[in-house]
């Protein structure tokens, strides 16, 4: 089953591609979370029934291509764009936290971004990854901690990353170059 036909734009026809979608709906912020930083806020992305649904189609083709036996959402926004893609794809979504969110036992990884160090867990029982093929779906791709450690939790837990499948990437920070060589989708790629 698949998601509902999308609405279309005010006055306009819905958009044929997610990168079109991005480029109307992105509000950008100076200077958030602190100076010099421009912030891509996808909150207008995500509210927008048209925009909101190509996004998603691209990003659940990009998982099929993958051979996603379930997806990892990462904490926060990949929470919401992942639930809709395993929705769509009739898979599960094996959420990837923040720390401390989830009850033991649990498998932790520490990382660090552009701004702080911070952690990620995912249950160390009563979800069995092993042997499955595992699609990483989350907002943004910065420096790659987030999405490395969240690899590497897979891994730590008997999955493997088929690929990763993001809807922004910053570029200059070199995060494409820590995933070590599974796909990468980035569906703002010419956004910035």
């Amino acid at each position: 089953m698949s998601p509902t036909q999308p609405t279309t734009p005010l006055g306009g026809q819905p958009y044929a591609t997610a990168l079109e979608a991005l480029k109307d709906k992105i509000r950008r912020v100076p200077d958030f979370p602190e100076k010099g930083v421009l912030f891509e806020d996808l909150t207008p992305v995500l509210a927008d029934p048209a925009a909101l649904n190509i996004v998603i189609a691209e990003m659940v083709e990009a998982s099929r291509e993958f051979g996603a036996d379930l997806i990892g959402g990462l904490d926060a926004r990949g929470f919401l764009l992942g639930s809709a893609v395993a929705y769509d794809m009739g898979t599960g979504i094996l959420a990837i936290r923040k720390k401390g969110k989830l009850p033991p036992p649990v498998i932790t990884q520490e990382y660090t971004t552009e701004y702080s160090s911070a952690a990620l867990e995912i249950p160390a029982n009563g979800i069995d990854i092993s042997g499955k093929s595992i699609v990483l779906v989350d907002d943004v791709l910065a420096t790659g901690g987030t999405l490395v450690a969240a690899r590497d939790l897979i891994e730590r837990g008997g999955g493997r990353v088929a690929g990763y499948v993001v809807v922004l990437e910053v570029p200059g920070l070199g995060g494409r170059e820590k995933l070590d060589g599974a796909p990468l989708v980035v569906l703002g790629e010419e956004a910035n």
